[in-house]
């Protein structure tokens, strides 16, 4: 289909990330607060038929690519039956999870064609798991992982890298991609509503890329998809890649093609957007959703919602928690 959800700036959005739940099985700290959240009423989230129906619409209006997140999206129920029936879309399916459960999925993702998988994993030590997760799954993640690599998806691991917590596990996770033709994904500190957000905590692309350059020496520039969130880069005879998801020190919103579908069924043109756009409540009143959602589009701010030069505590302090949102 022909792009037409197109922004004031021209952007065509064709790439639609759907939260299809709340709900974790772990609370890593960046992204549950602290305190928890108060979990959204099961009648106000969209059902499994509601989130096909929706999707349908995003595809007609050239949505051509369909994420699923969370909270942890592989313990909603009936999971495997949404991807199922979302792969009839016709659509790119892929996946963002914390990989506990994961393999349980693996036949139907190979059976719909979901080759794409990313893995949320901030330490490659145990212990360190439990601080920042709050749970005892880092060996099963771990196997989950090495599965996932063995059935040949295409696995690319998350990291949100935090000052004084894991940023001297950059070198650790690069040496992943040696003899494994994976990514690593490094992403700096986002603040969200009651995570405690503070960018002393942060670490930037550029040192990033220092300590790349000083550990494993010559660092090749890799051509950028169309649409990368992430700078792409490889060690020289690697096998695999490491991007850098850059939102704070070097923000990439001239390309951006994505749109947000919260749980509950509301539209959010970015990730730092505090207006959201109600979708469920109409479409369940039997009113069509595509020119409410060609409209929302119309008011996208050019970039991280207006926060153009630094992150505003009491803009984003408005937002949900990354947990509402989708990962």
């Amino acid at each position: 289909m022909t792009p037409q959800i197109i922004d004031r700036f021209g952007r065509e959005h064709t790439y639609l990330r759907i939260s299809i739940t709340d709900r974790c099985n772990l609370r890593c700290f960046y992204c549950m607060p602290e305190e928890g959240i108060e979990l959204t009423d099961k009648p106000h989230i969209m059902t499994l038929e509601e989130i096909v129906s929706i999707s349908e619409t995003f595809t007609e209006l050239g949505v051509d690519t369909i994420r699923l997140t969370g909270g942890e999206p592989l313990v909603r129920k009936g999971v495997d039956h949404l991807v199922r029936e979302l792969a009839k879309l016709g659509v790119t399916l892929k996946l963002t999870t914390n990989g506990i459960i994961l393999d349980k999925y693996f036949d139907v993702f190979q059976e719909v064609g979901l080759r794409n998988i990313n893995i949320s994993l901030d330490t490659l030590e145990k212990s360190k798991s439990l601080f920042i997760t709050k749970r005892d799954y880092f060996d099963r993640i771990m196997r989950n992982i090495n599965k996932a690599i063995d059935y040949d998806f295409d696995i690319k691991l998350n990291i949100v890298l935090i000052k004084g917590v894991n940023d001297g596990e950059i070198k650790d996770f690069i040496e992943l991609t040696k003899a494994q033709d994976i990514g690593v994904k490094f992403i700096e500190f986002m603040p969200f509503r009651g995570n405690k957000w503070d960018w002393e905590k942060g670490v930037s692309r550029e040192e990033i890329l220092d300590t790349a350059t000083s550990e494993f020496g010559e660092i090749q520039k890799l051509e950028d998809p169309k649409h990368s969130t992430s700078a792409n880069y490889k060690v020289k005879g690697f096998e695999g890649s490491f991007g850098i998801v850059s939102t704070i020190t070097q923000p990439f919103c001239a390309g951006c093609n994505r749109i947000r579908l919260t749980a509950d069924g509301k539209m959010k043109n970015c990730l730092f957007a505090t207006s959201e756009t109600d979708l469920l409540t109409p479409y369940r009143n039997g009113e069509p959703i595509d020119e409410i959602v060609l409209s929302a589009i119309k008011e996208k701010k050019y970039s991280r919602d207006g926060m153009d030069v630094e992150m505003q505590k009491d803009h984003y302090e408005q937002n949900r928690s990354m947990i509402e949102i989708g990962g």
